[in-house]
């Protein structure tokens, strides 16, 4: 599948600028938390090796990025990223309903995400798109909230 809702998919030739997008989208993040955001610690080439990964492009390149990871019962939404000057158009909207209608297309009725505590604007963004708090996960430096939203195929986008 080379689109989805009007993304296009990633090939390895965008690993450099997926990496600078994400550096840039979740750079305000680390002030908040005091650590170094999860996205920011991984290694790109890893990402596009094990997940799909779906660009949201406008006149000026990749405005948005969607990271999801295929699992036997769910989606996980290991990523969704806007560039810093481009948000509140609407891109992260797009792509939460793209990342929805992946798992519909994987036949999966599930999508989970995580995001860290400390950001409430996240979470209540989350929380308005009909995601709901599952646990909270310690990670020694950090705590995770887990979220998911169950999706099905009559839902109006």
């Amino acid at each position: 599948m080379k689109r989805l809702a009007g993304l296009r998919r990633a090939s390895e030739a965008d690993i450099a600028a997926v990496t600078a997008l994400q550096r840039a989208a979740y750079a305000g993040n680390r002030a908040i938390l005091a650590v170094e955001p999860l996205p920011l610690m991984a290694q790109y080439a890893d990402v596009f090796a094990a997940f799909e990964v779906w660009l949201a492009e406008g006149p000026t390149g990749i405005e948005g990025i969607l990271i999801l990871e295929r699992r036997a019962d769910d989606l996980l939404l290991w990523s969704v990223a806007t560039a810093p000057e481009v948000r509140g158009r609407g891109i992260g909207n797009r792509l939460l309903a793209a990342a929805e209608a992946r798992a519909l297309e994987f036949g999966v009725k599930i999508v989970r995400l995580y995001t860290g505590e400390k950001l409430a604007g996240n979470i209540a963004w989350y929380e308005r798109h009909g995601y709901v708090r599952e646990r909270i996960e310690e990670l020694g430096d950090r705590r995770v909230v887990h979220m998911m939203k169950a999706v099905d195929a009559g839902l109006d986008r």
